[in-house]
């Protein structure tokens, strides 16, 4: 190649893969830390890493954890089946429902890491964007005795050892579940039964305790890992050895209708890995209805009892009455996952909290499995997200010194990566 001044410039030939990387790499250091690899295929998890995966069906909250020792957890298993204007389109697409997409994916990752089977199955509470929603035109389940749908549909696929909830065994706190939860529930619970007699147990929520959520292969390996249980029916650590204390008045004499509600009674767990701690909370509000009741903003003191984290997922998916100052402001992470699909997903004073530089000064971006696109207009902040598409995957180093998100494609099964993010460094506890 000859410049304007007649020098020869030797310019070495790169593929066109070659510069595209290259490409991505520099507008990756302009933009932060992000860097694109498209087409390549997510690699499968080995001993020492820990792997978070917010799956994206556009039809409800569901996370499998692969821990460091190759234990594996899901958390929810959420399946909406019906189709409103509010909902995104299902993902992939409708060929399947939502808890077998569930299933496969979750079997699809185990496998390639060499495991089968989730050891333990956590549902945040009773609601069908977490468990499955009830319809009487779901195929019936082989064996007969329920019906397939969310966690149901997930165990047809892939077998699952426990269940852990946070009513087992009478589901009748607050109040014994009404319509139109009480065909999903009634469905939930002959499900269960038909696993403990084929040798799954139940159990219920223990707040307080970091025992109930264990890894159970290599434990002495991993010492610095830890699952602690933050709060359930309102019953919430303190902070101190296992020691809890409740948050809600006592029901003596109160009308049914204010007891506290379902998402007031989530559970919520704490992740510890190394430096890396990892937050998830269900549908946990902070409203008081307007003042009047303080105590049905169980958000924060959730919160305040967890501490800093690095990876914060959103309660109630960022609708109106939830991502509170003070969530916000105890947990302060660098990361925040949005498991979302509604056009209310999140809303404008959300995300106006969870950017705001006032309640924490330091750097946060933010994924969403899969956000309205009308929400771009409606609500403008959300142009600011890191991605808004896809399974979004947390996956942190050996050790807990760092952790990278993968976004995967929810379009097909391929486990294609559309984008990665970090290393995100953590800063000592």
């Amino acid at each position: 190649m000859r410049c304007a001044w007649g020098r020869v410039i030797m310019v070495p030939m790169i593929t066109r893969r070659e510069f595209l990387r290259a490409g991505a790499v520099l507008a990756a250091s302009l933009r932060g830390p992000s860097l694109f690899a498209a087409d390549e295929s997510f690699s499968a998890w080995k001993p020492g890493l820990l792997d978070i995966h917010h799956i994206s069906t556009g039809r409800g909250n569901s996370t499998l954890m692969i821990l460091p020792d190759g234990t594996t957890m899901m958390v929810d298993a959420g399946a909406l089946q019906r189709n409103t204007p509010y909902l995104v389109d299902e993902k992939p697409d409708a060929s399947r429902r939502p808890g077998e997409w569930l299933g496969r994916y979750a079997k699809r990752q185990l496998e390639a890491a060499g495991l089968s089977g989730i050891d333990v199955f956590m549902n945040t509470h009773l609601h069908d964007d977490h468990l499955g929603e009830f319809a009487p035109d779901l195929p019936e389940a082989p064996g007969g005795g329920y019906r397939l749908t969310g966690i149901t549909d997930v165990a047809n696929i892939v077998p699952v050892k426990r269940f852990v909830d946070r009513a087992w065994p009478d589901y009748s706190y607050p109040a014994p579940a009404s319509a139109p939860f009480a065909p999903f529930i009634k469905n939930y619970r002959a499900f269960l039964a038909a696993q403990v007699k084929q040798g799954s147990t139940v159990e219920r929520f223990q707040p307080g305790v970091n025992t109930q959520f264990r890894l159970l292969k290599k434990p002495a390996a991993y010492g610095s890992f830890e699952i602690r249980n933050l709060i359930a029916n309102g019953e919430i650590w303190t902070g101190q050895g296992s020691a809890t204390k409740k948050l809600f008045p006592d029901l003596t004499g109160m009308k049914p209708e204010d007891f506290p509600s379902e998402n007031c009674c989530s559970c919520a767990i704490r992740l510890k890995y190394g430096r890396f701690a990892y937050y998830t909370g269900g549908d946990l509000p902070s409203a008081t209805n307007y003042g009047k009741d303080p105590w049905r903003d169980v958000e924060t003191p959730a919160a305040e009892v967890c501490g800093p984290v690095a990876v914060a997922v959103f309660n109630h998916h960022g609708y109106y009455d939830a991502e509170g100052p003070g969530y916000v402001r105890a947990l302060r992470p660098r990361v925040f996952v949005e498991l979302a699909w509604d056009s209310a997903h999140p809303t404008v004073n959300s995300l106006a909290n969870v950017y705001s530089k006032s309640l924490y000064s330091g750097e946060r971006d933010v994924f969403a499995t899969a956000l309205k696109p009308e929400l771009k207009i409606t609500n403008k902040r959300t142009s600011d997200f890191k991605s808004s598409n896809g399974h979004v995957v947390v996956r942190v180093a050996e050790g807990g010194e760092s952790f990278r998100i993968f976004i995967l494609t929810n379009a097909d099964e391929s486990n294609r990566i559309t984008a990665t993010f970090g290393p995100y460094p953590l800063r000592s506890s």
